[in-house]
């Protein structure tokens, strides 16, 4: 079975968040800062810092959870952010880079 990763990134300014999912969290934020894909929604807001992110076991139960959470409002993704990082620190630069 196949493990996932959801996780949500913003710009500089925190004023735009980008939910995705991934198998490989690293190479998946490498991606985004690099604007591996440069006509993207995340390129195009300049997305590239990781603030958020959830472990799965199976990579469909992650998809299920990015689905939910991208149906939430912002205040309700802020909070979840918020949970697991108070500061939202760029947790890409943290912690997960060294992994």
């Amino acid at each position: 079975m196949k493990y996932g990763w959801v996780y949500i990134m913003t710009n500089k300014n925190k004023t735009t968040l980008y939910v995705g999912v991934t198998s490989d969290i690293i190479q998946r934020v490498q991606k985004h800062q690099t604007k591996y894909y440069p006509n993207s929604f995340s390129a195009a807001y300049n997305i590239d810092r990781l603030i958020y992110y959830e472990y799965f076991n199976d990579i469909m139960i992650a998809i299920k959870r990015e689905k939910e959470i991208k149906k939430w409002r912002r205040e309700k993704k802020n909070n979840l952010i918020t949970t697991l990082n108070p500061l939202w620190e760029d947790l890409w630069e943290k912690e997960v880079k060294y992994w």
